[in-house]
């Protein structure tokens, strides 16, 4: 990969039209946050729109026909940013990402969700291949949280379908990076994006490195990459030892793409009710 000290819209001037597979954007949500870089995070409404509407423009450039542009933010700011670019492009999705953690605000309902919206150059995505899920189960018992009844022998092998609710993306907090910011992405959101919307040898760029948890995701699932920060020394840090992200992605797909977390397989085995003979837990039952 390549990450560029500097600003976004300088990195993205530099790239040729049409050359990549996902774009993916996590801006400053111009809550008024104070970066290293020192940007002005607390500009007024129509600034920030305007701002925001310069690099998508950008992003829609470099995209591929078929190529897909992922957008983090509050729904706050992508409700009208939204709007924007599906002049531009097809939309697909607006996922709802369960918010852990967060405050209550006075007056209003409580805040529990980001939004990541999808869009497509084009109709149709060039590649589309979503994870699978595991059952949802009990973390005391292992028992499926929802009943399947009759249907548990037509369940999938690899999982249930991915929905446009995520509740199962946790806050950053594996050891290394307990420091890190809070607004740090999570490394699982980051695989299950890039594995949805790209294949090995696909090009992934996001204009704002932050912490660098794309880049780490792109390098580690054999994506080539590139990226910008005003401030890299975060980046460039974790990039010296791969190994617990590595250790941490490997377990992440372990319990995707089955119907069954060895975990949760495990805790009914131990409490001596094993999974029913139902479900068919391989391709070839």
């Amino acid at each position: 990969g390549r990450l560029y000290e500097q600003d976004c819209m300088e990195m993205l001037a530099a790239i040729p039209d049409g050359s990549v597979d996902l774009a993916f954007a996590d801006p400053p949500f111009n809550l008024g946050k104070k970066y290293s870089s020192r940007i002005d995070d607390e500009l007024a409404d129509h600034e920030y729109l305007e701002w925001c509407k310069a690099w998508l423009v950008e992003l829609v450039r470099v995209l591929k026909p078929g190529g897909a542009l992922m957008l983090w933010n509050l729904p706050k700011w992508n409700l009208p940013l939204g709007a924007f670019l599906q002049e531009r492009l097809t939309f697909r999705h607006w996922i709802s990402v369960d918010i852990k953690y967060s405050l209550p605000i006075p007056g209003r309902l409580y805040p529990s969700h980001y939004s990541l919206l999808y869009f497509t150059k084009g109709k149709k995505p060039g590649i589309f291949h979503p994870d699978r899920l595991p059952i949802t189960c009990c973390r005391h018992c292992g028992g499926e949280i929802k009943d399947y009844g009759g249907y548990k022998n037509k369940m999938n092998p690899r999982g249930v379908n991915i929905a446009d609710v995520w509740t199962d993306i946790p806050p950053v907090r594996h050891s290394k990076y307990k420091r890190r910011d809070a607004n740090a992405l999570s490394l699982k959101l980051m695989d299950r994006i890039i594995s949805m919307t790209t294949d090995e040898g696909s090009l992934v760029l996001d204009p704002f490195g932050g912490s660098g948890t794309t880049f780490v995701a792109a390098e580690l699932t054999g994506r080539r990459w590139v990226g910008s920060e005003l401030e890299c020394s975060a980046i460039l840090h974790r990039f010296e030892s791969l190994q617990e992200d590595a250790d941490h992605l490997d377990q992440i797909q372990k319990e995707k793409n089955t119907l069954f977390r060895p975990v949760d397989i495990k805790r009914r085995e131990q409490r001596g009710f094993p999974i029913s003979s139902q479900y068919r837990l391989f391709e070839s039952d």
